[in-house]
């Protein structure tokens, strides 16, 4: 048994969350060395005179933090050699498997053709200071410009001076954390979110707090109250459909969350990679308060994979820091990439993509439709993806392995679960991951997992 205890003096509500620092701290500081064992739930609880409850859902947070290991019989150990999480896509496609886990637009010939059209054109017409430079602002205020337009598109009036150009979505949400969320500090974030949170808050420093949702994304309310009883210094936001659950938030609810950040002075970081893809859908977060939101939007998943840029729009009280963590995370997006997507913007080849995308995807969306008649799930039209709650009889770990045995790969919905809740199992399938007809196959598996006996397949060995 460690002889460090936490100090009761200093917890503060919510109280497993306040526990879970002290914990943090004391491990970050040296104070519970690697393998110490923690002190059992019921003798912690009477120790500090908390309930049972709050011990164990600080022992979660710690374990979801990767800084402890429970163990059935033993009990709870620090654990500072983290294991990485895995991702929920399949990090590589092998042999015959239809992988339905990665999230992808609809590709076929015609997306390669263009991309190699436009590198001849890029190898006839690639401007000195894209090759030369290494000042960004020898090399994108044009790039900025243009920038402004495809925003426009999104739904968002921007100032060139306060769009950066980022090596896709990915470098655009680090470099917004960076900006909002010093180490130590605390994001909120809807409590099924981006796969890549967890991890990147754990390399970062900073806390997640996944807050409740309900079929129109993020419930203001909740917010609210985390904000009163936590320090919250910036809430991440996936509005537009890309989110896992497949949900568009409508205009009232985007203004009441812009309402409760204006009320607490806190940071909004807003992805929205399908940007002008979506039909149809109300303005982004970013304007009903374009005062404090980081808008981050790529090009990456409605036109071609290999077009890696994307745009991260700033308030001008954070274009500095977005500066200068992009110089020392990234140093500036590739200029040559930024160069075809700055014609495709101009000519008009970028939304051609982007309604020829749309209407693949709602092909595939009446596959889906026909496939699983008779199950439900959620989708939209213009989405990706679909998520698919799981019967209750069914397991989410066996069911995504079953399907795999199967040939058929889906993203396991617990990957991108952010808080530790009451979890109903699900999955997410990509819909344009694939062939039309590789995609009928693959849900079709799916479909005969659901409607059949859920008994567990069995190998010979």
């Amino acid at each position: 048994m460690t002889l460090w205890q936490p100090d009761p003096s200093l917890i503060r509500r919510p109280a497993y969350q306040s526990l879970a620092d002290q914990f943090a701290r004391a491990i970050h500081d040296g104070r519970l060395a690697n393998g110490a064992r923690l002190p059992t739930h019921r003798r912690l609880a009477e120790d500090l005179n908390l309930s049972v409850q709050t011990v164990s859902r600080a022992y979660e947070e710690l374990i979801r933090r990767g800084l402890i290991s429970g163990e059935i019989g033993r009990g709870s150990f620090v654990q500072t050699q983290r294991r990485e999480e895995d991702p929920p896509y399949i990090p590589e496609r092998l042999g015959e498997v239809i992988d339905l886990s990665i999230l992808k637009p609809v590709c076929e010939p015609m997306h390669l053709e263009r991309l190699k059209q436009a590198l001849g054109w890029l190898a006839e017409n690639l401007p000195s200071s894209s090759a030369l430079s290494f000042r960004p602002n020898m090399v994108f205020p044009r790039h900025r410009a243009v920038a402004v337009e495809w925003l426009r598109l999104c739904g968002l009036d921007a100032s060139p001076q306060n769009i950066s150009l980022t090596n896709g979505a990915t470098a655009g949400m680090t470099v917004a954390l960076m900006s909002v969320a010093p180490p130590g500090s605390t994001v909120a974030t809807e409590a099924i979110g981006h796969h890549t949170l967890v991890p990147l808050a754990r390399y970062l420093g900073f806390n997640l707090e996944g807050l409740p949702i309900d079929e129109n994304g993020l419930i203001p309310q909740a917010l609210d109250e985390a904000c009163r009883l936590s320090d919250i210094r910036a809430v991440f936001v996936q509005p537009s459909v890309i989110n896992p659950t497949a949900t568009l938030m409508d205009a009232r609810r985007r203004e009441e969350i812009a309402a409760v950040a204006r009320k607490h002075d806190i940071a909004i970081i807003e992805n929205d990679v399908l940007g002008p893809l979506v039909e149809e859908r109300p303005p982004p977060v970013a304007a009903f308060a374009p005062e404090r939101t980081l808008y981050v939007t790529s090009f990456t998943k409605i036109t071609v994979p290999g077009l890696r840029i994307g745009y991260l729009a700033a308030p001008d009280r954070y274009v500095a820091a977005v500066a200068n963590r992009h110089l020392v995370s990234n140093w500036m997006a590739t200029p040559m990439v930024a160069e075809i997507a700055t014609r495709w913007v101009t000519d008009g080849t970028a939304m051609e993509l982007v309604h020829w995308q749309r209407a693949a995807l709602r092909r595939r969306q009446d596959i889906a439709a026909e496939v699983l008649a008779g199950i439900d799930y959620r989708v939209h039209r213009d989405g990706l993806h679909l998520w698919l709650e799981l019967p209750g009889d069914r397991a989410e770990e066996s069911f995504v392995s079953q399907a795999r045995l199967r040939g058929v790969a889906i993203a396991p919905g617990s990957s991108f679960r952010i808080a530790e809740a009451p979890w109903h199992p699900a999955v997410r399938i990509s819909l344009g991951s694939t062939a039309e007809a590789e995609l009928r196959a693959g849900l079709s598996v799916v479909a005969k997992l659901l409607l059949g006996d859920p008994e567990h397949l069995l190998l010979a060995i």
